[in-house]
């Protein structure tokens, strides 16, 4: 089970800055994307991050969805508490769920490298723009928890892609993160299912392992990506279930629902990673 965060020093700052600048001489830092040469590592280059969509307000305050338009949101943006009309009428069991980026063409290259190609190294980089995008999740939460993958998956991929996520997110807030969740069953691949389906399939998918990790505490529940919300809604409940105080979500990636307009509606990220 992984430890608390060892306190930081300034001698432990400063032995980081030293070994930092001697893997820079020896091996530069590189674009997370397609590798030229960058300034520092864990970023992209210009142009890479400029093919990137950051989600920015405004958003709805439940699900995180950008807005396509404001008049998408009720009641009005200004209020801070806009909703869009899925949220509305059918109010997920987290508190808030922000995301880094819109699941598109350049960022569905990072997130199946991360997530099928054994892109581990990535996992920093990304942790920081998440850090950003749930500043006030992270700021608030007591401890973070990954989604679990079934041991069989997790034995065939070798990591899970989410604890990687949560350890870097807990290393920059200064958090524990545990293994709190686990799944059941295995459950099958969400690739082409509709909502009803994507829920039917996780529907009591995840059980906490041990319910005095999270009693009375305030989560925040890490993932890669976002689809419909059924995995994380049916991790929510498992953790509010375990007498969880409150339970925020935090993905890198959120795929907006077809007809949005912000991205392609055929991208898929349960799809098998294929590096051109």
């Amino acid at each position: 089970m992984p430890a608390p965060p060892l306190p930081d020093s300034p001698a432990r700052r400063l032995g980081r800055q030293i070994t930092g600048r001697l893997l820079d001489l020896l091996w530069p830092p590189r674009c997370l994307a397609c590798r030229a040469p960058v300034a520092s590592p864990h970023t992209l280059c210009a142009a890479c991050f400029a093919e990137l969509t950051l989600i920015a307000p405004p958003l709805c305050a439940a699900c995180g969805l950008p807005f396509a338009s404001p008049a998408e949101a009720w009641p009005p943006v200004v209020s801070g508490e806009a909703l869009c009309e899925d949220c509305r009428l059918h109010r997920p069991p987290w508190g808030r769920a922000r995301a880094a980026l819109l699941y598109d063409t350049a960022s569905r290259g990072l997130v199946l490298a991360l997530k099928h190609a054994d892109r581990t190294e990535l996992a920093a980089g990304l942790a920081a723009w998440m850090a950003r995008a749930g500043a006030e999740p992270l700021a608030e939460a007591e401890l973070i928890v990954p989604v679990p993958l079934h041991r069989g998956r997790l034995f065939r991929r070798g990591y899970n892609q989410a604890a990687l996520l949560a350890a870097h997110l807990a290393r920059r807030g200064g958090l524990p993160w545990r293994d709190a969740l686990i799944r059941t069953r295995p459950t099958p691949t969400q690739r082409g299912a509709d909502r009803r389906q994507r829920r039917r399939n996780v529907a009591d998918a995840f059980a906490v392992r041990r319910p005095e990790l999270v009693a009375g505490r305030r989560l925040l529940l890490v993932d890669d990506v976002m689809t419909s919300g059924a995995t994380a809604e049916a991790a929510t409940r498992a953790l509010l279930r375990a007498g969880a105080a409150s339970v925020d979500v935090l993905t890198l990636a959120r795929v907006p629902p077809p007809g949005h307009g912000k991205t392609d509606d055929t991208f898929d990220p349960d799809a098998p990673w294929i590096d051109p």
